[in-house]
């Protein structure tokens, strides 16, 4: 098991937030975008791989793989068994996010499920057959607001943030983080196995990627760029957010007059401390997850960002109590 870290410093926890926002950015560009030294950079950022405290991988975009059944699932089991459930969630090929929720007797999980009959096969075999489970919602996720994506602990300035756009190719010439209808990049011979090569390693030098692939470097080149500028996938940096000072993580389910949906999930997906926006089926209609410093900083989110958005009816707030699996990766302790 990687021996991962316990502890940033605040040059560990800037660079790993620069990661966050650009995962593969050059090691020469963040030096330059933080005003580091290049050699610092890799003397940081090197290890913090090797033991497993960041991992690059790739996320589909399920809207441009219309098969997939994107699924926000709410889970309640025995406590005693909540960890084992949640193991085998994690274990899941089509689990996204595993999070133990609430008095730890909850899971919430978002799957990428492989079409009708797979979540068919979910919801009316698999979970009414294991006996850990007493019972679950399933919601189905009908927008993701790419902007909440741009995560990086509010741990940059804004002229590091514009800088580090700028500079990072695949950041630089995409298209504007509040535009999520973007038309898809067209599919390519070699795309499968490029994503395939990526989310076992988000930062696999062209060279591997051509050599797992059968592409050509420069194909390999061009077409990462192709998925991620045509949001076909996006490039994530995984990360316990604690070590970034947020030691409190939590879902909102929140109740939105249908005509304001969209605005409301574009202006809490701009927010720096959000991680996550996506309108959802059910009595909630959007689903926001929340990182932040501690309990008192969750309350000040609540009552002065949530609290000022009008059309807000309702909210329901959990509060994440540990992490099995994000960005499709299992967590070391699982």
């Amino acid at each position: 098991m990687p021996n991962v870290r316990q502890s940033l410093d605040e040059t560990d926890r800037r660079i790993a937030a620069a990661l966050l926002l650009a995962p593969r950015a050059s090691w020469r560009t963040l030096a330059h975008c933080l005003e580091l030294s290049e050699r610092t950079v890799v003397r940081r950022a090197g290890p913090l791989y090797a033991d497993g405290t960041l991992r690059a991988t790739v996320v589909c975009s399920p809207v441009r793989f219309p098969a997939l059944v994107p699924l926000a699932l709410r889970v309640r089991c025995r406590p005693n068994r909540v960890r084992a459930v949640a193991a085998t969630l994690a274990r899941r090929p089509d689990t996204v996010w595993v999070d133990v929720l609430g008095g730890g007797d909850e899971i919430s999980t978002i799957l990428f499920l492989d079409g009708p009959e797979a979540r068919n096969t979910l919801l009316l075999r698999d979970l009414p057959a294991t006996a850990a489970v007493a019972s679950w919602t399933a919601h189905t996720l009908l927008r993701v607001f790419p902007i909440s994506f741009h995560w990086s602990g509010d741990l940059l300035s804004a002229r590091e943030t514009a800088l580090l756009r700028s500079t990072d190719p695949l950041l630089a010439g995409g298209p504007a983080p509040e535009s999520p209808d973007v038309p898809a990049a067209a599919e390519a011979p070699g795309d499968a196995a490029l994503i395939e090569a990526l989310s076992a390693n988000g930062r696999a030098g062209y060279t591997d990627l051509a050599a797992r692939t059968g592409l050509s470097p420069l194909t390999a080149r061009r077409r990462v760029a192709a998925l991620v500028h045509g949001r076909v996938v996006r490039l994530a940096t995984e990360v316990d957010l604690a070590l970034l000072g947020c030691q409190s993580e939590a879902l909102l389910w929140l109740t939105v007059s249908p005509g304001a949906l969209d605005a409301t999930g574009l202006a809490l997906g701009r927010h720096p401390r959000v991680r996550f926006v996506a309108a959802t089926t059910g009595p909630a209609n959007l689903l926001v997850a929340v990182a932040v410093a501690d309990l008192s900083a969750l309350y000040a989110f609540l009552t002065e960002t949530v609290g000022a958005l009008e059309k807000i009816t309702t909210i329901e707030t959990t509060p994440i109590l540990a992490t099995a699996k994000r960005t499709g990766l299992t967590r070391p302790t699982w």
